[in-house]
């Protein structure tokens, strides 16, 4: 096959400049990437005016809550007493008690209290109606409860509920006092705040055992989850203390209160208000809070009595606060709550409680911090996924920004904020989502495109790395150092004449497609192909420090391959396929080059033309891989090489210094044919052309090299050259 003459070294119309286009594409993405973030901010406003994200804030708030309920008390100080469905079974198999229960029953459990000492007791029960067995049995329980001198019994206040509309004179005078009061409840919506009025008070046979009375109406929320609790309610002017709170004063008289539009200050502690003026308990897990039966409490009470053992030691009540309130599921007296899906309302009484001895309620963020946070991770979130280079960088986006919401909420939690997760989630989504789509209706089809018009040509990661700065696909070009290849087949024109055209067609596609595969692993970007010739180049688009010696590998890769593919192509073309390489390194201009329509990755330059000319003087060498003296020394010593020659080549003024690449173990078994050539090389250099035909004569015969200068070296001896330069000259392409 002739030799394909290079295009002319010449500068690109009207380059462009990558550090421009980059910065345009820079600026591009920062735009899609805000106006992600700005839909994402909408659609959870959106969502927000919906409510949906209320339902999934509390559902969320739940999970949170079970995921980091401590299992043990900060005080260990509240203690439950449980009349459960054993306590029941109890009574009716061994006392033949049915339900209710006759009231001085529970006069054992309020003596067994006495006797352990407990700090505080509170029932969990309403008392509105006169024992079934007698003003006998409501007096008895009113007895228990003034030995004890530290009952706090319990009081229904409702909107609509309760047959009492002002404070009975018979029942305790609540001691409760707390500041501020009136003018917190005049900057409450009426519908919130927590006046009522209507209450179910206890009868007075009964409240006269108690110090105190609490209030056990607390409302759910809209879903029916008890999240949320409240200190106090008023009824007919004066504030009545939760039960919970009823306990704390039991045990701490002389406390003051004072109320804010934000807080409630219970001595020296502040406790966090929501705006409705209610609390959030630092919920705990159930087994947080120890509690017996009250089967095993009342035996416990008879078998001391009678100078038994008891089953329970009076002294686990010593200075703790002591719940007592109804578990078995047929006394309709179990709630959900967010770290159970069924408990005990006297558990809900107790989880306040603690939160009011260890002073960990949770505080609501502000509605301000809660948006400025939807913001900014709704805005990160489009920029961060615009920005990503490549599938598996936005992958990792994805992967990274949807928990990360979930993760700050568990943080905020832990430190005791209520930082909501529905609004920054669902903004996060739809930001991730909309960055999405964008990318793939503007970028992901300048990738597509990409990826059809390369891969033939580049390897996929150089592929990858174009997608990921398509400035550089832009028109025009840059100067870049290269190390250029050329390849051709060694009579190529008699093998293309012996074939038909499916038969060449398949030769040369099979030839083609393994020298490629090669010069791609090698990170080589394939210009084209021009017939049997392969022309590629290494450093661009990509930087490769390693360009040069990449280039040589590949071409020494290449050659082995077509050793071993003899025994494929012997049968079809009926000789030895042999290729010629030639390989430089120098600057060129590289880019697209030219019409806006229609344009081709390439190169262009006097680094390119060299490249080309080596190529085809391995024929005056009888070489296979020829390298100029700038890819031998940027190739370093990674690769051997012997000299060859120093060559003039047409349309080139200076001789350039060539060489033979190899891999090292074949320098290394043919050192003494080389170490010969070497003299002979000298001696020619030097103009002692008889010398150095000696030298090449004996090696000629193993080495295509030597024989080539034994007839250098006779024509010269036969006609001596007028002015001798030591340089080859070529007088042929």
């Amino acid at each position: 096959m002739s030799q394909p003459t290079p295009k002319a070294a010449r500068p690109p119309a009207a380059p462009v400049a990558p550090p421009a286009a980059g910065q345009e594409v820079f600026a591009k993405r920062i735009r899609h990437g805000l106006i992600a973030g700005l839909v994402g901010l909408a659609a959870a406003w959106v969502l927000s005016l919906s409510g949906l994200t209320d339902a999934l804030e509390a559902r969320s708030f739940d999970w949170r809550a079970r995921l980091l309920a401590p299992k043990t008390s900060a005080t260990d100080a509240v203690r439950l007493i449980l009349l459960d469905q054993a306590s029941l079974d109890w009574g009716a198999r061994e006392n033949g008690l049915s339900w209710p229960w006759p009231r001085e029953v529970y006069g054992f459990i309020l003596d067994f209290c006495r006797r352990g000492g407990a700090a505080a007791v509170a029932f969990d029960v309403l008392y509105t109606e006169p024992s079934a067995y007698g003003v006998a049995d409501d007096a008895a329980l009113a007895e228990a409860g003034k030995r004890l001198d530290r009952l706090a019994m319990a009081v229904f206040l409702g909107r609509e509920t309760g047959q009492d509309t002002s404070w009975p004179a018979a029942m305790p005078a609540d001691p409760l006092a707390v500041a501020g009061l009136d003018a917190w409840l005049a900057g409450l919506p009426p519908e919130v705040a927590p006046v009522y009025p209507r209450a179910a008070f206890p009868v007075p046979d009964v409240a006269a055992g108690a110090k105190i009375l609490g209030n056990v109406s607390q409302e759910p929320d809209p879903d029916g989850i008890y999240r949320r609790v409240s200190l106090f309610g008023v009824f007919d002017g004066r504030p009545v203390p939760s039960l919970s709170l009823a306990a704390f004063v039991l045990r701490h008289p002389e406390v003051s209160l004072a109320v804010s539009p934000d807080a409630l200050r219970l001595g020296g502690s502040v406790i966090p208000l929501d705006p409705w003026g209610r609390v959030i308990p630092r919920w705990r897990a159930s087994e947080a809070f120890p509690a017996v039966s009250a089967a095993a409490v009342i035996q416990s009470e008879l078998a001391l009595r009678d100078g038994g053992t008891p089953a329970l030691d009076p002294e686990m009540f010593r200075d703790r606060y002591v719940l007592f309130g109804f578990s078995a599921p047929g006394l309709l007296d179990l709630r959900p709550s967010p770290v159970a899906g069924v408990t005990s309302g006297v558990e809900i009484h107790a989880q306040t409680l603690e939160s009011l001895l260890s002073g960990d309620f949770l505080r609501d963020a502000p509605p301000l911090v809660d948006w400025l946070l939807t913001a900014a991770l709704s805005l990160v979130s489009g920029l961060a996924v615009s920005l990503a280079t490549g599938a598996v960088a936005g992958a990792a986006c994805v992967i990274l920004l949807v928990p990360l919401p979930g993760l700050i909420a568990l943080a905020a939690y832990s430190l005791g904020s209520w930082q909501p997760l529905a609004l920054p989630e669902s903004a996060v989504a739809a930001s991730l989502a909309t960055a999405v789509l964008i990318g793939y209706a503007t970028e992901g089809r300048q990738k597509r495109f990409i990826k059809s018009a390369f891969r033939q040509y580049l390897s996929p990661h150089v592929i990858e790395q174009l997608i990921a700065h398509p400035e550089r696909m832009s028109l025009g070009g840059e100067l870049r150092e290269l190390t250029i290849f050329f390849s051709d087949l060694q009579g190529f024109t008699s093998i293309s004449e012996g074939l038909g055209p499916q038969e060449l067609t398949a030769f040369l596609n099979t030839y083609l497609t393994a020298m490629t595969d090669i010069i791609l692993e090698e990170g080589g970007t394939v210009d084209k192909y021009e017939g049997d010739a392969i022309i590629a180049f290494w450093n661009a688009p990509l930087d490769q420090p390693d360009h040069a010696t990449r280039a040589v590998r590949a071409a020494l890769r290449c050659q082995r391959q077509l050793a071993r593919m003899h025994p494929v192509f012997e049968p079809i073309v009926h000789r030895d396929v042999i290729m010629r390489v030639g390989l430089n390194t120098g600057p060129a201009v590289v880019g697209n080059m030219g019409s806006n329509s229609r344009f081709d990755y390439t190169m262009l330059g006097d680094a390119v033309n060299l490249a080309s000319r080596l190529e085809g003087i391995n024929k005056q060498f009888g070489t296979r891989t020829m390298i100029s003296q700038a890819t031998r020394e940027a190739m370093g010593e990674t690769i051997a090489a012997r000299t060859l020659a120093r060559v003039a080549v047409v349309g080139r003024g200076e001789p350039v210094v060539v060489s033979e690449p190899m891999w090292p173990e074949e320098a290394a078994e043919r050192a003494e044919t080389f170490a010969v050539y070497a003299k002979g090389l000298e001696a020619f250099t030097r103009g002692e052309f008889a010398n150095a035909l000696e030298h090449f004569t004996h090696i000629a015969d193993s080495d295509p090299a030597a024989a080539s200068y034994v007839t250098r070296c006779r024509d010269y001896l036969a006609v001596p050259p007028e002015k001798w330069t030591g340089v080859c000259v070529m007088t042929s392409k």
